[in-house]
C-alpha cells in the first residue's frame, strides 16, 4: 500500500530552486521517488515515510512516481514554479466568482500559469476528513473550476506568474469567520498568557459539555444557519441600500459560529489539526494571510496572537526566513452600528509585526472596504498589492517605492503645528479637495479634528483646540473615506504617532467588552 499525503495528485506546482518533501504512509520495506530524471529512496518507518527530493529549476510539465517492490503511484503534468499558502478567515476564502467582475473573468478563464489546491474544509480529524481528502487535488485553472478559488489568491498568483514567467501554485488554506487561534496549536496557545485566554475560554465551555446534546445543537444549528445565510446573502445582492440591521430584522438572528466545542471550526487550535497540519511540510516559498476581524473583540491581543502564529507555521516548517505576507484589514462599519474603533488596533498590530518580523511585507488596502459590507468584493487590487510585496522583498522585481504606500515615519512640533513626515512619500497626494482623517491631542489625550496642509512631502497639523499638541492620529476609526496616498495610489497607512495616546476601543460587533480588556 502506498497512499501520499492528500495535497499530491497529478497537476501539482512544486516549489522551485528548495528540497522538495514527499510523505505519506506505506506499508512497504522501501520506496522509490522519481521525479523526471531524479531519484531517491527511502525506508517506510511505522507506516509512514517522508523523502527529499533535491532542487529543481521552474520547467515541467515532469512526471512523479511512487515505486515500491509491488506498486507504483503515477502523478502526471508535474509543474515546478512557486508554491504559496493562502492563510485567514472569509476574505481571502472569498471566491474568484463572487468578487468584482468575478463571474464574467471565470466564464472565459484559461489561464496556464497558475493552479490551485483546496485544502478540505473539514473542522475535524474523522471519516469525513478523510473521504473530503480523497476527492481533493490540484485544479488547473479552467471556468469549471476557478471561480471557488480565492480571490484574492488569484489575483496575487496571476501576477507573480507573469512578473516571474514560472507557474504558481496556491494552496488554498482559510475558513470565513475563524479567529487566527484556530490556527495554532493549544501549546503555542498555553505557552503565551497573554492569549491564553482563547484556550482557557474553550476549556471553560465544554468541561460540562454533554456529547450528545451538543452533537444536536450543532446540527441544528447548521440547517438554521444554511438557511439564514442564503436569505442574507440574496438580501445584500438585490437590495438597494442594505444593512445588517435590516437584514436581522427580514431573516433572524445570526447564530453564527453555532455551539462552541469539538466539532466547532472556530474553537481554538482545530483548523490548525484538519487543515494545516494536513498540507505541512509541502515545500513553500512563503504564506499570504489575510485575517483579523474575527479576533477584534480582543484587539489589544492581537499582535501577540499574531506573532505566535508566525512563529508556529515557520516553525513547522522548519523554515524561520519563509516570507509572510499580510493584508492589513481596509475600512469597516455595519450600518446601524456605532464606530467601535477596534479595528484600528487590529491595523496597527499588523503594522507592528510586519516593522518586528523580518521577511514580511504588508499590503495596505485601506481604500478598499466598503461600508456595510465586511466581505468588499474588489480583490483585484489586494492581491496585486500583495503581489508587489512578494515582488519586492522576496523576488527583488521591484524597488521599495512600487511596492509600498506612503508610511508614517516621525513627526516635530514646530510652534502650535505638528509636521509629520512619511517614508515612500514621493508623489504623496490627496484625491479629495481637502485632506482629512487626521486629528491632534494634546497632554490630556482628548483628540480633535485636525486640518491637514500637505507640504511637499510632509503634512503640517494644526488644531484650535490643540495649542500645544503632543499626539497625532491617522485614520483611526472603523470607517471614514481615505484620501492621502502615494503616487503609485497606494494609500497611506493608518498610524498614530504614539501607543501611550489613551486610545481605547469602545465594544466590537463580537461582544468586546472594553472594561475586561
Amino acid at each position: 500500500m502506498i497512499q501520499l499525503s492528500a495535497v499530491f495528485s497529478s497537476h501539482m506546482v512544486l516549489q522551485r530552486q528548495k528540497n522538495i518533501s514527499v510523505w505519506g504512509d506505506s506499508d512497504a520495506e522501501s520506496l522509490k521517488i522519481t521525479l523526471a530524471d531524479k531519484s531517491v529512496s527511502v525506508v517506510p518507518e511505522q507506516g509512514r515515510f517522508q523523502a527529499i527530493l533535491p532542487p529543481f529549476e521552474a520547467g515541467g510539465p515532469y512526471t512523479l512516481t511512487v515505486q515500491s517492490q509491488t506498486e507504483q503511484v503515477v502523478y502526471e503534468d508535474v509543474m515546478i514554479g512557486e508554491v504559496w499558502l493562502a492563510g485567514g478567515q472569509s476574505n481571502m476564502e472569498l471566491e474568484l466568482q463572487n468578487s468584482k467582475n468575478g463571474k464574467e473573468i471565470v466564464q472565459n478563464i484559461h489561464n496556464d500559469g497558475v493552479r490551485y489546491y483546496y485544502t478540505p474544509k473539514v473542522p475535524y480529524v474523522g471519516d469525513k476528513l478523510e473521504e473530503a481528502e480523497k476527492e481533493s487535488a490540484w485544479d488547473l485553472c479552467t471556468p469549471d473550476k476557478a471561480g471557488r478559488w480565492s480571490a484574492v489568491a488569484y489575483y496575487f498568483a496571476d501576477k507573480i506568474a507573469r512578473e516571474t514567467g514560472v507557474t504558481v501554485g496556491i494552496i488554498g488554506c482559510n475558513w470565513g469567520g475563524t479567529s487566527a487561534s484556530c490556527w495554532v496549536s493549544r501549546e503555542a496557545l498555553e505557552g503565551t498568557q497573554e492569549i491564553k485566554e482563547y484556550i482557557d475560554d474553550y476549556d471553560a465551555i465544554i468541561a460540562e459539555q454533554d456529547p450528545e446534546e451538543y452533537i444536536k445543537a450543532r446540527e441544528a444549528y447548521l440547517v438554521y444557519q444554511a438557511e439564514f445565510d442564503k436569505n442574507v446573502g440574496k438580501y445584500y445582492e438585490t437590495a438597494e441600500n442594505p444593512t445588517w440591521e435590516e437584514a436581522l430584522r427580514l431573516y433572524g438572528e445570526n447564530q453564527y459560529p453555532g455551539p462552541m466545542g469539538p466539532r466547532s471550526e472556530t474553537r481554538p487550535c482545530g483548523l490548525y489539526e484538519s487543515m494545516l497540519q494536513r498540507v505541512c511540510p509541502y515545500t513553500l516559498r512563503g504564506f499570504l494571510y489575510y485575517q483579523g476581524e474575527e479576533d477584534d473583540h480582543r484587539p489589544y491581543r492581537y499582535y501577540s496572537l499574531l506573532s505566535v502564529l508566525i512563529r508556529q507555521w515557520r516553525g513547522d516548517w522548519k523554515d524561520d526566513t519563509l516570507p509572510f505576507m499580510l493584508v492589513q484589514l481596509p475600512m469597516f462599519q455595519n450600518g446601524g452600528e456605532p464606530d467601535y474603533q477596534n479595528w484600528p488596533f487590529i491595523r496597527e498590530a499588523q503594522m507592528r509585526v510586519f516593522d518586528t518580523f523580518k521577511h514580511t511585507g504588508i499590503a495596505v488596502i485601506l481604500d478598499k472596504g466598503e461600508f456595510g459590507n465586511i466581505h468588499p468584493t474588489e480583490k483585484d487590487s489586494v492581491g496585486e498589492r500583495l503581489a508587489l510585496q512578494a515582488m519586492y522583498e522576496v523576488y527583488g522585481l521591484c524597488t521599495k517605492e512600487e511596492a509600498f504606500g506612503p508610511m508614517y515615519q516621525s513627526y516635530r512640533i514646530e510652534n502650535s503645528a505638528m509636521v509629520v513626515s512619511f517614508a515612500h512619500a514621493k508623489g504623496l497626494h490627496c484625491t479629495e479637495e481637502t485632506l482629512t482623517g487626521f486629528e491632534l491631542a494634546g497632554k490630556d489625550k482628548v483628540y480633535h479634528e485636525a486640518k491637514a496642509v500637505l507640504k511637499g512631502e510632509e503634512i503640517e497639523l494644526t488644531c484650535d483646540e490643540v495649542k500645544e499638541p503632543v499626539y497625532g492620529r491617522y485614520c483611526w476609526t472603523n470607517y471614514r473615506p481615505v484620501t492621502l496616498f502615494g503616487q503609485n495610489g497606494i494609500p497611506a497607512a493608518p498610524f498614530r504617532t504614539s501607543r501611550e495616546d489613551g486610545a481605547v476601543a469602545t465594544g466590537s460587533r463580537n461582544g468586546f467588552d472594553p472594561a475586561k480588556a
